[in-house]
Protein backbone atom coordinates (compact mmCIF):
# COMPACT_ATOMS: atom_id res chain seq x y z
CA UNK A 1 0.00 0.00 0.00
CA UNK A 2 2.68 2.08 0.31
CA UNK A 3 4.15 1.89 -2.57
CA UNK A 4 1.29 3.45 -4.02
CA UNK A 5 0.81 6.72 -2.12
CA UNK A 6 2.17 8.64 -4.96
CA UNK A 7 -0.27 7.66 -7.16
CA UNK A 8 -3.30 9.54 -5.37
CA UNK A 9 -6.84 8.09 -5.24
CA UNK A 10 -8.57 5.49 -5.50
CA UNK A 11 -5.28 3.57 -6.58
CA UNK A 12 -3.62 4.70 -3.19
CA UNK A 13 -6.44 3.34 -1.29
CA UNK A 14 -6.10 -0.13 0.89
CA UNK A 15 -7.82 -2.83 -0.98
CA UNK A 16 -10.22 -5.16 1.09
CA UNK A 17 -7.53 -7.57 1.47
CA UNK A 18 -5.24 -5.15 3.07
CA UNK A 19 -7.50 -3.83 5.49
CA UNK A 20 -8.50 -7.58 6.66
CA UNK A 21 -4.94 -7.92 6.97
CA UNK A 22 -4.06 -4.94 9.24
CA UNK A 23 -7.13 -5.99 11.18
CA UNK A 24 -5.85 -8.94 11.95
CA UNK A 25 -2.02 -7.59 12.98
CA UNK A 26 -4.46 -5.20 15.66
CA UNK A 27 -6.22 -7.10 17.22
CA UNK A 28 -2.73 -9.31 18.21
CA UNK A 29 -2.45 -13.20 18.77
CA UNK A 30 -5.54 -14.66 20.18
CA UNK A 31 -5.30 -15.70 24.21
CA UNK A 32 -4.34 -18.81 24.45
CA UNK A 33 -6.90 -21.43 25.02
CA UNK A 34 -6.42 -23.63 28.56
CA UNK A 35 -4.22 -23.79 30.28
CA UNK A 36 -0.92 -22.63 30.47
CA UNK A 37 2.58 -24.32 31.60
CA UNK A 38 4.80 -22.29 33.55
CA UNK A 39 8.17 -21.77 32.72
CA UNK A 40 11.18 -22.67 34.86
CA UNK A 41 13.67 -19.87 36.11
CA UNK A 42 15.55 -21.34 38.52
CA UNK A 43 16.31 -24.68 40.21
CA UNK A 44 18.80 -24.09 43.37
CA UNK A 45 19.94 -27.01 44.85
CA UNK A 46 21.54 -26.06 48.55
CA UNK A 47 24.56 -28.06 47.78
CA UNK A 48 25.26 -25.30 45.32
CA UNK A 49 23.92 -22.13 46.47
CA UNK A 50 23.72 -21.41 50.13
CA UNK A 51 19.55 -21.13 50.73
CA UNK A 52 18.86 -18.28 53.27
CA UNK A 53 15.96 -21.07 55.04
CA UNK A 54 14.33 -24.05 53.74
CA UNK A 55 11.66 -26.17 55.25
CA UNK A 56 13.09 -29.68 57.27
CA UNK A 57 14.19 -31.79 54.96
CA UNK A 58 14.18 -29.86 51.55
CA UNK A 59 17.23 -29.55 49.54
CA UNK A 60 16.19 -27.83 46.60
CA UNK A 61 14.28 -24.69 45.19
CA UNK A 62 12.63 -24.56 41.96
CA UNK A 63 11.03 -21.37 40.87
CA UNK A 64 8.50 -21.25 38.14
CA UNK A 65 6.39 -18.34 36.52
CA UNK A 66 3.26 -17.45 34.55
CA UNK A 67 4.59 -16.01 30.92
CA UNK A 68 1.95 -13.21 31.16
CA UNK A 69 1.43 -10.38 33.16
CA UNK A 70 -0.59 -10.58 36.47
CA UNK A 71 -0.96 -7.69 36.15
CA UNK A 72 2.59 -6.00 35.06
CA UNK A 73 4.71 -9.07 35.79
CA UNK A 74 4.90 -12.94 35.39
CA UNK A 75 3.20 -14.56 38.53
CA UNK A 76 5.39 -16.82 40.11
CA UNK A 77 5.73 -20.48 41.90
CA UNK A 78 7.54 -21.19 44.51
CA UNK A 79 8.58 -25.43 45.00
CA UNK A 80 10.14 -26.86 48.03
CA UNK A 81 11.57 -30.48 47.33
CA UNK A 82 14.41 -33.25 48.66
CA UNK A 83 15.94 -34.25 45.23
CA UNK A 84 16.30 -37.70 46.00
CA UNK A 85 12.75 -38.15 46.25
CA UNK A 86 12.45 -36.57 42.70
CA UNK A 87 10.59 -39.49 40.79
CA UNK A 88 11.57 -39.48 37.17
CA UNK A 89 13.03 -36.23 35.22
CA UNK A 90 11.44 -34.97 32.27
CA UNK A 91 13.98 -34.28 29.57
CA UNK A 92 12.24 -31.31 28.36
CA UNK A 93 9.62 -29.25 30.49
CA UNK A 94 6.39 -28.19 28.96
CA UNK A 95 5.94 -25.61 27.06
CA UNK A 96 3.09 -22.55 26.71
CA UNK A 97 1.53 -21.75 23.55
CA UNK A 98 2.53 -18.07 23.79
CA UNK A 99 3.59 -15.84 26.04
CA UNK A 100 3.78 -12.56 26.83
CA UNK A 101 7.18 -11.13 26.06
CA UNK A 102 10.55 -12.66 24.95
CA UNK A 103 11.81 -11.22 28.28
CA UNK A 104 9.86 -13.66 29.63
CA UNK A 105 11.38 -16.45 28.63
CA UNK A 106 14.40 -17.31 30.43
CA UNK A 107 18.03 -18.68 28.56
CA UNK A 108 19.09 -21.50 29.69
CA UNK A 109 22.47 -20.35 32.18
CA UNK A 110 24.70 -22.15 34.20
CA UNK A 111 25.21 -20.58 37.74
CA UNK A 112 28.77 -19.80 39.16
CA UNK A 113 27.76 -18.72 42.88
CA UNK A 114 29.80 -16.04 45.06
CA UNK A 115 29.21 -15.40 48.39
CA UNK A 116 29.40 -11.22 48.74
CA UNK A 117 28.71 -9.26 51.72
CA UNK A 118 25.85 -6.31 51.61
CA UNK A 119 24.33 -3.87 53.32
CA UNK A 120 21.20 -2.25 53.81
CA UNK A 121 19.69 0.21 51.45
CA UNK A 122 20.49 3.92 52.44
CA UNK A 123 16.80 4.44 53.53
CA UNK A 124 16.49 1.55 55.44
CA UNK A 125 19.38 2.69 58.05
CA UNK A 126 18.50 4.91 60.71
CA UNK A 127 18.16 8.61 60.95
CA UNK A 128 21.48 9.01 62.82
CA UNK A 129 23.61 6.55 60.56
CA UNK A 130 22.19 8.30 57.58
CA UNK A 131 23.59 11.55 58.83
CA UNK A 132 26.99 9.77 59.37
CA UNK A 133 26.73 8.41 55.87
CA UNK A 134 26.27 11.82 54.28
CA UNK A 135 28.72 13.36 56.59
CA UNK A 136 32.54 14.19 54.52
CA UNK A 137 33.93 14.29 57.50
CA UNK A 138 33.22 10.84 58.34
CA UNK A 139 34.46 9.76 54.85
CA UNK A 140 37.98 12.20 55.57
CA UNK A 141 40.14 12.18 52.35
CA UNK A 142 38.26 9.37 50.50
CA UNK A 143 35.16 10.95 50.58
CA UNK A 144 32.73 10.02 46.97
CA UNK A 145 31.17 13.08 45.36
CA UNK A 146 27.93 11.76 46.56
CA UNK A 147 28.02 9.90 49.72
CA UNK A 148 24.61 8.90 49.72
CA UNK A 149 24.44 8.03 45.83
CA UNK A 150 27.99 6.17 46.56
CA UNK A 151 26.57 3.70 49.28
CA UNK A 152 23.13 2.50 47.57
CA UNK A 153 25.34 1.82 44.46
CA UNK A 154 28.52 0.36 45.48
CA UNK A 155 28.07 -0.80 49.48
CA UNK A 156 24.77 -1.55 49.74
CA UNK A 157 22.21 -4.03 48.08
CA UNK A 158 23.76 -5.91 44.98
CA UNK A 159 22.61 -5.88 42.03
CA UNK A 160 21.92 -9.56 40.26
CA UNK A 161 20.18 -12.34 40.89
CA UNK A 162 20.49 -13.61 44.33
CA UNK A 163 19.30 -15.55 46.94
CA UNK A 164 18.65 -13.95 51.03
CA UNK A 165 20.84 -10.51 51.43
CA UNK A 166 19.08 -7.77 51.46
CA UNK A 167 15.54 -5.74 50.05
CA UNK A 168 16.06 -3.68 47.59
CA UNK A 169 14.21 -0.46 47.39
CA UNK A 170 14.36 1.52 44.32
CA UNK A 171 10.64 2.56 43.19
CA UNK A 172 8.75 1.65 46.96
CA UNK A 173 9.70 3.14 50.08
CA UNK A 174 10.78 0.62 52.69
CA UNK A 175 7.91 -1.27 54.63
CA UNK A 176 7.88 -4.38 56.59
CA UNK A 177 6.57 -7.23 54.52
CA UNK A 178 4.65 -10.00 56.54
CA UNK A 179 4.11 -13.13 55.86
CA UNK A 180 -0.04 -13.42 54.71
CA UNK A 181 -0.69 -16.39 56.81
CA UNK A 182 1.29 -16.55 60.15
CA UNK A 183 2.22 -12.76 60.35
CA UNK A 184 5.74 -13.27 60.91
CA UNK A 185 8.49 -10.76 58.98
CA UNK A 186 8.93 -12.29 55.58
CA UNK A 187 12.95 -12.11 54.05
CA UNK A 188 14.40 -11.68 51.01
CA UNK A 189 14.33 -15.77 49.19
CA UNK A 190 15.54 -15.16 45.41
CA UNK A 191 15.66 -11.89 43.73
CA UNK A 192 15.43 -11.91 39.61
CA UNK A 193 17.16 -9.39 38.39
CA UNK A 194 16.83 -8.13 34.34
CA UNK A 195 20.62 -7.33 34.99
CA UNK A 196 23.33 -8.17 36.77
CA UNK A 197 25.17 -5.29 37.17
CA UNK A 198 24.53 -1.38 35.25
CA UNK A 199 26.68 1.93 34.86
CA UNK A 200 25.83 2.84 38.04
CA UNK A 201 26.58 -0.51 39.87
CA UNK A 202 29.31 -1.76 37.80
CA UNK A 203 31.83 -2.29 40.90
CA UNK A 204 30.14 -4.95 41.53
CA UNK A 205 30.90 -6.58 37.96
CA UNK A 206 33.24 -9.82 37.92
CA UNK A 207 37.36 -8.48 37.43
CA UNK A 208 36.96 -10.20 33.56
CA UNK A 209 34.03 -8.42 32.83
CA UNK A 210 34.87 -4.30 33.37
CA UNK A 211 36.69 -3.60 30.45
CA UNK A 212 33.36 -4.25 28.61
CA UNK A 213 31.24 -0.43 26.79
CA UNK A 214 29.02 0.70 29.80
CA UNK A 215 25.97 1.37 29.94
CA UNK A 216 24.49 -2.33 28.95
CA UNK A 217 20.84 -2.56 27.97
CA UNK A 218 18.43 -5.33 28.63
CA UNK A 219 19.42 -8.19 26.01
CA UNK A 220 22.74 -7.79 26.01
CA UNK A 221 25.11 -10.08 27.65
CA UNK A 222 27.66 -10.63 29.84
CA UNK A 223 25.08 -8.22 32.36
CA UNK A 224 22.35 -10.30 30.80
CA UNK A 225 23.26 -13.82 30.99
CA UNK A 226 19.44 -14.86 30.97
CA UNK A 227 18.34 -12.55 28.33
CA UNK A 228 14.91 -11.71 31.13
CA UNK A 229 13.74 -8.69 30.87
CA UNK A 230 11.00 -7.03 33.87
CA UNK A 231 9.74 -3.99 33.81
CA UNK A 232 11.88 -2.30 31.83
CA UNK A 233 15.53 -3.29 33.80
CA UNK A 234 13.92 -3.92 37.12
CA UNK A 235 14.31 -6.61 39.40
CA UNK A 236 11.52 -9.08 40.95
CA UNK A 237 11.60 -10.28 44.68
CA UNK A 238 10.33 -12.99 46.19
CA UNK A 239 9.69 -12.30 50.19
CA UNK A 240 9.68 -15.66 52.17
CA UNK A 241 8.10 -16.79 55.55
CA UNK A 242 11.25 -17.96 57.63
CA UNK A 243 9.20 -19.40 60.11
CA UNK A 244 7.48 -21.78 57.47
CA UNK A 245 8.89 -21.40 53.88
CA UNK A 246 5.88 -23.10 52.28
CA UNK A 247 3.67 -19.99 53.22
CA UNK A 248 2.64 -17.89 50.58
CA UNK A 249 5.22 -15.69 49.27
CA UNK A 250 5.09 -12.30 48.56
CA UNK A 251 6.69 -10.38 45.11
CA UNK A 252 8.65 -7.18 44.92
CA UNK A 253 9.27 -5.62 42.07
CA UNK A 254 11.74 -2.63 42.12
Amino acid sequence: MASRWHLGPPASRPTPEELATEKRILQGRPWPEGPVPLLPVAQLYARDVPLPFSPPGADLLQILWCPFDHPAHPRTAVFWRSAGTVPDILGAPPEPPAIKSQGYLPEPSVLAPERVTEYPAFRELDQKLRQELGDPIRWGRSCPVAPQEFYDNDLSTSPGWKTGGWSRWGMADPAPRCCPECGTEALPLLTIATLEWDAGSDSWAPEEERTLPTPLLPGTPPANFTLIGIARGSTLQLHACPADPSHPHIELVQ
